[in-house]
């Protein structure tokens, strides 16, 4: 009985699309592009939380009890 059944699974499936000679074709014709330097990305989330509280707690001008405002190095005009 399960000799009929495979015959039948092999006939209705479908066969696999192209050759496996032709595998990476596109991707080896394609010129090599140099990798570029990025930016590094800002830090979000909880490291970026992390980086804030030991800037303003844990750092040697955070002992100073007079604290300078965010924007203290700009200069002003």
């Amino acid at each position: 009985p399960g000799l009929f059944l495979d015959n039948i699974s092999k006939t209705i499936m479908g066969k696999v699309h192209g050759s496996l000679t032709r595998a990476g074709k596109v991707r080896n014709q394609t010129p090599k592009a140099e990798k570029q330097e990025r930016r590094r990305k800002p830090i979000t989330g909880r490291a970026k939380k992390r980086q804030q509280y030991n800037k303003r707690f844990l750092s040697e001008e955070a002992q100073n009890p007079r604290r300078k405002g965010p924007n203290a190095g700009s200069g002003r005009k």
